[in-house]
């Protein structure tokens, strides 16, 4: 699909949907429960779709009797299946946070895109291939067949933090205890700290004892809350917040100013754009690049550190982002682990601009273009988060046309 965005300055207010990373979480806990979770004020997409087909795959009963509403019932018995499979679609979160709960013994097939298997998944891989469990990636999917027991488990902390979510989400109810042991120095600990934080809605502690190491006691019980709602998601707030220092008013009216979402940095974060080039480190918040890189570009440039990771999201997103941007006149040097872009007479693109099935390019990209104008095409890929992003800048003023 291509979406044509017209110039424009954005005015008004927009309710951001929730945030797909609480999602995961809460109902990923909520399915492991013996009773019934109310989830308010879910929105779906892609991903969170994805979770939910994966946790009716291991027996949960999802139901979403209206917008916004949704419904959990823990499964009481899995199902009994020779091989058991789960489609997780193109969701690295879905595929991470799920793998460690599928090691029970049953033989398990997890599909997804091709560039979602491709992903690292050597946590999981050593941790199979260390117990003599069945692991198989063939492009398509990988299978796995074991049965997860207690113990310490040594992770890398420069990886993503998804491994160590999925086994947070997974020890606790084993039978004795077990501890995470980071090997590097930790990134992304905001997004450990919003797992510890879903697991004690449901009764399951986690204890911190540093920066690298958690412990987590075996034989816990999820208990069931009554209802949970489900914040705004910060990450895709940036976008809309990015709209005001290009020249829009734009109020975001939802969100939690006690968040733990990494991402909440952007209120500090964007301010630094406006004054000269600064130097940032996105180590704790890489979702962010994507955006501060369309911002930088509108702006005074900046430095980006920290961004090695960005290679191995939905795309390689430096390199991604570095070639649109050119198409305005914007110079952006990749290097291992830092990205420039230089301050440019910026203007609007040459050619229609390519959204490389990443949704976080996408929506960085149609910012860029409500003050200059132009075509993206792929723009379909914003269902993966927020499929009603493009109706949410209609409502704040931008044309878009879709065709």
């Amino acid at each position: 699909m291509n979406v044509k965005i017209r110039t424009g300055t954005a005015s008004g207010e927009v309710k951001i949907p929730s945030s797909k990373s609480v999602a995961h979480r809460l109902l990923i806990n909520a399915a492991l429960t013996d009773g019934k979770t109310v989830l308010e004020d879910l929105s779906l997409n892609e991903d969170i779709s994805a979770t939910i087909d994966c946790l009716r795959a291991l027996g949960a009963k999802i139901e979403l009797p209206q917008d916004g509403i949704c419904e959990v019932t823990g499964a009481s018995e899995k199902p009994v299946d020779e091989v058991r499979r789960l489609y997780c679609r193109e969701s690295g979160s879905t595929l991470r946070f799920m793998l460690p709960l599928c090691l029970d013994g049953v033989k398990t097939e997890l599909y997804g895109s091709p560039r979602l298997i491709e992903r690292p998944h050597s946590v999981y891989r050593e941790i199979c291939e260390k117990n003599g469990f069945l692991w198989q990636s063939d492009g398509e999917k990988i299978t796995v067949q074991g049965k997860l027991t207690s113990g310490t488990y040594e992770v890398p902390g420069n990886i993503s933090s998804q491994f160590i979510t999925g086994l947070m989400l997974s020890l606790p109810t084993l039978e004795k205890d077990s501890i995470i042991r980071l090997t590097t120095e930790p990134e992304s600990l905001s997004y450990i700290e919003m797992t510890v934080n879903s697991l004690a809605e449901f009764g399951i502690k986690i204890e911190k004892r540093s920066e690298h190491e958690w412990y987590i006691g075996g034989g816990q019980i999820r208990k069931t809350p009554d209802k949970i709602s489900v914040e705004a998601d910060e990450s895709g707030a940036a976008f809309f917040a990015a709209l005001n220092f290009i020249g829009g008013d734009v109020k975001l009216n939802n969100l939690n100013e006690n968040s733990s979402q990494g991402d909440r940095v952007w209120r500090s974060l964007f301010p630094l754009l406006t004054d000269g080039k600064p130097e940032i480190s996105i180590k704790d918040c890489p979702d962010l690049g994507p955006i501060l890189m369309s911002l930088a570009a509108c702006l005074n440039g900046a430095v980006l550190t920290d961004t090695a990771r960005l290679r191995i999201k939905e795309s390689d997103r430096g390199e991604a982002m570095a070639q649109e941007l050119a198409k305005s006149g914007v110079k952006v040097t990749v290097d291992e682990n830092r990205i420039t872009v230089d301050p440019a007479d910026i203007h609007a693109p040459t050619e229609v601009l390519d959204g490389h099935n990443d949704h976080r390019i996408v929506m960085s990209l149609a910012v860029l273009l409500t003050k200059y104008g132009g075509t993206i095409k792929g723009a379909e890929a914003v269902a993966k988060s927020m499929p009603q992003f493009f109706g949410m800048l209609r409502s704040i003023g931008i044309g878009t046309e879709e065709g």
